[in-house]
């Protein structure tokens, strides 16, 4: 398989656009941990799915740009949140995705966001920021993050998404952590609230915990968003 790859930095994020060939088809933007683009990538290929472009964006201050909202450390010995999705949101829908959208052919004819861990979190906190993803993966997404749910039930969407997807590893929850195991209960309670709303959505559960499989379970995702 031959990859096509264009990188850029813009105000300290590195970008790794995997642009499409055909005009005007969809791009999906996804905030990795680890520069993981690539692998993701090679992992759709596997499997024929519609024309798309992807934009990996890596190099982020985790606990700091996909955080909501302040909030103290959940382990011992870890960092606290400290809330700078806001900023972050801004830099990606008037920065960055300007800057990707260039190196396209065309203008996608809608744009989804994906994540794993709280870049999940991040991609369903951004339909409450902009009106630029009509379709949203949170692939194990922080739902335990405190505020989360009774934010969304009492905010509204910038639009009304298309699409949105939901999974957990099946072991995510069993842990005596009092936070993180509320995880399942806070995702399939905003899962059917969404379907409550309208919203074509989707909650799936993958064998293991949180760790496993995180390319195979966020290009799962991704994958959904791009057939329905």
């Amino acid at each position: 398989m031959i990859v096509t790859m264009l990188s850029m930095t813009i105000q300290g994020k590195s970008v790794s656009v995997f642009p499409c060939e055909k005009p005007d088809a969809p791009a999906i933007y996804l905030n990795t941990v680890s520069g993981e683009g690539l692998q993701i990538y090679s992992e759709l290929q596997k499997n024929p799915l519609p024309d798309f472009s992807l934009i990996a964006i890596s190099g982020l201050e985790w606990n700091h740009d996909l955080a909501p909202w302040d909030h103290p450390p959940v382990f011992k010995n870890t960092p606290a949140f400290t809330g700078g999705a806001d900023n972050y949101l801004h830099l990606l829908a008037d920065d960055i995705l300007p800057a990707a959208e260039s190196n396209l052919p065309g203008t996608p004819c809608w744009r989804g966001l994906a994540g794993y861990s709280l870049a999940g979190l991040f991609a369903l906190y951004a339909l409450y920021g902009t009106d630029a993803f009509s379709r949203v993966a949170s692939v194990s997404g922080s739902l335990w993050f405190p505020g989360t749910h009774e934010y969304i039930a009492s905010h509204p969407t910038k639009c009304l998404p298309d699409c949105v997807y939901f999974s957990l590893g099946d072991k995510e929850s069993k842990t005596r952590n009092p936070v993180l195991k509320t995880v399942r209960e806070n995702t399939e309670s905003i899962h059917a609230y969404y379907q409550g709303q309208g919203i074509h959505t989707i909650f799936q559960l993958n064998t293991g915990n949180h760790y496993d499989h995180t390319a195979q379970r966020t290009a799962k995702g991704i994958a959904w968003l791009l057939t329905q």
